[in-house]
């Protein structure tokens, strides 16, 4: 092997190891299901072995996210399949050591915002996900979205709005009860 075959093959090593995980829970968002978010994870990094570095540059993370996301949307059309949110996502972030009163706390209040987020656009639920499941920035998700900086925070802002409103409502109901 070559040099440029060698730092090729640590660019991409580091990139699975530093994205694969994030990519393959976006993937699933977008998908709905983990076994296509597997494919189209894998897909995406045949892509980036094949892929000029030079032209990537600096913008590893939007490429890859643009990659994913156009398969994952490929493969959703072909499965006709609505894209759930990663459900399940709170308890295995959960770190083990609260008490059951907590852990029950966390549920309900990961079940209220799953929810409010599900009756989001498709679009205001995608650009939350890149920026608060992936943490990525507005200008990242503009990249990946195909969509201008203002309205990836028009759509980010509404659908805060919109989930704040459905808590305040559910929480009204739930004082009256």
């Amino acid at each position: 092997m070559n040099q440029n075959n060698l730092s090729q093959t640590a660019w991409v090593g580091e990139a699975m190891q530093r994205f694969e995980g994030p990519l393959l829970r976006y993937a699933a968002s977008v998908c709905g299901d983990a076994e296509l978010a597997r494919d189209v994870v894998q897909d995406a990094f045949i892509k980036l072995c094949e892929a000029d570095r030079t032209k990537i540059g600096e913008r590893l993370a939007p490429w890859l996210y643009t990659v994913v996301r156009n398969r994952a949307i490929n493969v959703r059309r072909k499965e006709a399949r609505m894209a759930p949110l990663y459900e399940g996502q709170a308890e295995a972030l959960a770190n083990g050591q609260d008490g059951p009163g907590e852990v029950a706390q966390k549920k309900e209040a990961h079940r209220l915002v799953s929810g409010a987020l599900r009756q989001l656009p498709g679009n205001q639920q995608e650009a939350c996900r890149l920026k608060f499941q992936n943490g990525l920035t507005y200008r990242e998700i503009s990249e990946i979205m195909g969509v201008s900086l203002g309205t990836v925070s028009n759509l980010i802002a509404q659908a805060l709005d919109a989930v704040r409103l459905e808590l305040q409502a559910k929480n009204g109901l739930a004082q009256e009860g």
